[in-house]
């Protein structure tokens, strides 16, 4: 929103009270996403506090503390994002024994089935991602669990999604801390430029990069932030679903030049590191004979 208005005309600022502007993502593909805003205009400030807010006639002021400083700005409109709270008050459910918290939502299991057992609930009021595409997953496995007795789990669903700033910036699976403190040393990451893919070169969008972590091939996460990151984590999470590894990836035809080379790049790179120093040997030796 903040880089909308600033495309629009509008003079933005914009407090995060974290480290930095989209705090959950990847350190380098959040940099990368500030430095766009910063470039439409928006001046961000991070590790912001907001004191208070005031309005004296026509003039309205913010209070803002950052790095121990205090600042006031004037302003004619704030916009503030303090994510959802769910729609569950009033609406009958005590009379239906389904249990709920007003904060959290509708108490579920892991099938998604309410203290009511005739009664499932799906979406934002029920699992912790409130995105439109989860609404729709977990519709589609209440239908199962529901009409056909199924036992599907949500918990176990892997969730792909993305923040349309430009660049998009788009995860699926662990991030590369999580990833660390589960792997260890046996974790593997990748990382593949658009400035080095010659569809993003040529089309002027050659800042951001595909990155992907895995263990023994098998990826347990990755983050994209570039031009249509949103489409691209698609065939990412196809991969993953389908238990592919990095190097399957690398032996997918792609048809040049398009931005998705980047994927296949990254199981080539994931393919060089199977080339140990004794495989090199013994593959040196074996093209020599076969001269």
């Amino acid at each position: 929103m903040a880089q909308a208005f600033a495309r629009f005309g509008s003079k933005v600022t914009l407090f995060e009270a974290e480290c930095q502007v989209l705090p959950r993502e990847d350190q380098e593909a959040a940099h990368l996403v500030r430095e766009a805003l910063h470039r439409d205009g928006v001046e961000s400030v991070c590790k912001a506090k907001i004191e208070h807010v005031e309005r004296d006639g026509d003039t309205r002021r913010i209070h803002v503390v950052h790095d121990g400083d205090s600042k006031t700005l004037e302003f004619d409109q704030v916009l503030v994002g303090v994510g959802r709270a769910p729609n569950v008050e009033g609406i009958g459910l005590e009379t239906a024994g389904v249990e709920y918290d007003v904060r959290k939502g509708v108490n579920v299991d892991d099938t998604l089935r309410t203290t009511n057992p005739r009664i499932f609930a799906v979406g934002d009021v029920a699992v912790p991602y409130k995105f439109t595409h989860m609404a729709g997953a977990t519709a589609r496995l209440v239908i199962q669990n529901a009409l056909f007795n199924g036992r599907k789990k949500h918990t176990g669903l892997l969730v792909p999604w993305c923040t349309y700033t430009q660049p998009e910036l788009a995860h699926v699976g662990l991030y590369e801390k999580e990833a660390k403190e589960k792997y260890g040393d046996a974790l593997q990451t990748f990382t593949q430029k658009f400035a080095e893919v010659d569809r993003a070169i040529l089309e002027g969008h050659d800042k951001g990069f595909v990155r992907v972590h895995a263990v023994k091939g098998k990826i347990v996460g990755a983050t994209i932030v570039g031009e249509h990151a949103g489409d691209l984590i698609s065939e990412i999470t196809v991969a993953m679903e389908a238990g592919m590894k990095l190097s399957t990836l690398s032996n997918v035809i792609h048809p040049y030049p398009t931005t998705a080379e980047a994927i296949q790049r990254i199981g080539d790179a994931y393919n060089r590191t199977r080339l140990t120093p004794l495989m090199k040997k013994l593959f040196s030796k074996w093209l020599a004979w076969g001269r």
